[in-house]
């Protein structure tokens, strides 16, 4: 059966896509967002369907790839519901979260996490939610996509480069690597204006 993508997801997939977001990210948010427990409850409140592409299989939600604009993120949340989740924690927790935000700017697309369930990696959903972020840019009329890879995870920055994707900078964390798992982050850039729809077909390769 072929992968289908869709905008957004819904209100009974909340939970299933807050845990493959932890799953896949858990490395870099454990200790401003851990326990589990608490992390799967707070992102199942905050994640927000109007700036996801899911991808699905008989229905089955197998991915989803999030973005970021001035309007909202996949991941957003206010003070209240930190409060809601972490209680008098998130006085601590909230100025760590903040170093790993990212700037917004008019001509870019932010991604904000593209993630598969593990069942579903080599079969090339994550090229094909890509593709779509990459439609989505153009739709927006952006100049570039961007995202941040981390330093543990070698694999995905070879096949994000494989994608069309080129690096454009790193962001060295210093001290901060004992909270986050990770000692750097490549900042890679896709080039939406310079580059041509139909050769999309070409770049099948699945990210894991």
């Amino acid at each position: 059966m072929s992968i289908e993508l869709t905008r957004g997801f819904s209100e009974t997939e909340r939970n299933r896509v807050a845990r493959l977001y932890w799953e896949a990210f858990q490395q870099k948010l454990r200790v401003p967002m851990g326990p589990e427990a608490r992390a799967i409850a707070f992102l199942e409140r905050v994640v927000n369907p109007d700036f996801a592409i899911a991808a699905r299989r008989d229905g089955e939600l197998l991915g989803l790839a999030g973005f970021k604009t001035a309007d909202g993120a996949l991941v957003g949340g206010t003070m209240r519901d930190l409060w809601a989740v972490y209680g008098l924690s998130c006085i601590w927790r909230v100025p760590i979260v903040a170093l790993l935000e990212r700037e917004l700017a008019d001509d870019i697309l932010l991604m904000d996490g593209i993630f598969v369930d593990a069942n579903a990696r080599g079969q090339g959903v994550g090229t094909r939610l890509l593709d779509a972020i990459k439609e989505e840019a153009r739709a927006q009329h952006k100049s570039n996509v961007r995202l941040d890879v981390i330093d543990t995870n070698p694999r995905a920055k070879a096949l994000y480069e494989r994608v069309g994707f080129r690096a454009a900078g790193e962001q060295k964390l210093g001290p901060l690597r004992h909270i986050f798992g990770f000692s750097s982050a490549t900042e890679m850039i896709f080039d939406v204006v310079s580059a041509n729809p139909q050769d999309a077909a070409a770049q099948r390769i699945d990210i894991d």
